[in-house]
């Protein structure tokens, strides 16, 4: 990983979609920082496209789509994509799986589930589980005393084991069936939205991060940016972001969004 301040100034002008995770990258212990919220004004009045792509419940997903100064957003690690269309006034979704695989995939988790937090005392099914629709969501750190993520590593080998897939964020572990994930269903909105190809346009896509469930977008992604919080989980990712910004959370991600406006503004 490079500082961000040595990323090229004209890769950086060159960037035409941010996407990027919402715990740890844009909020920074559990808020969203006041700069934050702005730079994703900032990126969208300057025409770039802003994509969250996190491990959030669907019933938080259709606040952000609707509400925040985003493009859309992919949520549950991939299971769906929402869209607002505000000169329709209508919300745009689209699910890796049918309702009748979702309902079948529910309790295959669920049963999984019980056993883990029988197996791993102190964890705790994610507070946000209710507005769930795919995933099942084992809270670890977020409003449980943490848990080391050696130990969140286990519970995702736990799912693993039952043929699921399973997924280390910064506060959960994220279990569900199906083959998708953040990257699939990112391919699938930006070509279905906005006619971008992940492959033929790579360089003008920018993905932001701070964990491990991050890394293979960092791999997908060659304009990878990781906050500095990324530092502690390094050492088990498989694929690092290119650059890392010195703040922490929102404020790294503001930082970077500053980088690209500054980098646009001076090759104009």
């Amino acid at each position: 990983m490079q500082p961000l301040r040595d990323a090229p100034r004209s890769l950086l002008a060159g960037v035409r979609a941010v996407l990027t995770d919402i715990d740890d990258t844009l909020t920074l212990h559990g808020r969203l920082p006041a700069e934050a919220f702005d730079a994703l004004w900032s990126l969208r009045r300057a025409g770039i496209k802003v994509v969250p792509i996190t491990g959030r419940p669907a019933g938080w997903c259709d606040m952000i789509a609707r509400q925040w100064p985003v493009d859309g957003v992919v949520g549950e690690n991939g299971a769906f994509y929402f869209r607002y269309d505000e000169t329709e006034r209508k919300m745009i979704r689209a699910y890796a799986q049918t309702a009748d695989e979702r309902r079948a995939n529910a309790a295959r988790l669920w049963a999984i589930a019980r056993k883990v937090l029988a197996e791993f005392p102190g964890t705790a099914i994610a507070s946000d589980q209710a507005y769930r629709e795919i995933d099942v969501a084992i809270d670890f750190c977020e409003d449980v005393p943490p848990l080391p993520i050696a130990a969140a590593q286990e519970i995702a080998a736990a799912f693993h084991r039952e043929g699921a897939m399973a997924k280390v964020s910064s506060i959960h572990v994220n279990a569900w069936y199906g083959a998708h994930d953040k990257l699939t269903m990112s391919r699938t909105f930006l070509a279905d939205c906005f006619g971008i190809d992940v492959d033929r346009d790579n360089q003008s896509i920018a993905y932001c991060g701070d964990s491990p469930n991050d890394a293979p977008m960092y791999a997908a992604f060659r304009l990878g940016i990781g906050v500095s919080n990324i530092r502690p989980y390094v050492k088990i990712m498989a694929h690092l972001p290119r650059y890392v910004t010195a703040g922490e959370g929102g404020h790294g991600f503001a930082e970077f969004a500053a980088a690209v406006l500054a980098a646009r503004q001076a090759a104009a």
